[in-house]
């Protein structure tokens, strides 16, 4: 079994490491980002001129025109929140028959969710700016990959699951979990 496992592997070039591989390197850098942007606002990094802390205390925009206080609508954290919860329902929605352990991650990727709203709130402007673009990005490319022409523009091979109306089917599937329970 594992000599046909390991000839799979070669065959199609689908190691899980390279599944992984995207996690080492984004997680460390999602954080090292995080905490810079967090120590250029509470003032740690020092630099000749004007400080970097003066710059985003101006640099605002919208309703938050300080990038170093708290954001105090709650608009980004919230938002912040709400993308993350649908990235994740968006993965669930794509999968049936999730095992206990996949229930599980997604359960606990759920509430990991919905916990990032109150973090965003204690955190600058900037930080709470920064992981709602971060996770915009990762929606969009979870939108985008789910496109049938951009999937054939980037010569990405069709699989068994591939739809030809993705979002049609992703907007039934959600409205068929969420909207029409009885």
């Amino acid at each position: 079994m594992r000599r046909l496992v390991s000839e799979l592997y070669v065959r199609d070039n689908c190691h899980p490491f390279k599944a992984t591989v995207l996690v080492w390197i984004q997680l460390p850098m999602w954080i090292f980002v995080s905490v810079a942007l967090r120590n250029f606002c509470i003032g740690a990094a020092h630099s000749e001129g004007i400080s970097v802390q003066e710059q985003l205390a101006s640099g605002g925009v919208l309703w938050f025109p300080d990038l170093t206080a708290l954001d105090s609508t709650w608009i980004l954290p919230v938002s912040v929140g709400v993308i993350n919860l649908l990235i994740v329902e968006i993965f669930a929605l794509q999968k049936s028959g999730m095992s206990p352990f996949q229930m599980y991650i997604t359960h606990f990727v759920r509430v990991v969710s919905v916990l990032m709203i109150p973090v965003a709130a204690t955190v600058p402007s900037s930080v709470a700016l920064y992981w709602f673009c971060s996770s915009f990005m990762g929606l969009s490319q979870n939108l985008l990959l789910r496109s049938p022409g951009f999937r054939q523009l980037c010569r990405i091979p069709p699989t068994k699951s591939d739809s030809d109306t993705p979002y049609k089917d992703l907007f039934a599937a959600f409205y068929a979990k969420f909207i029409s329970r009885k």
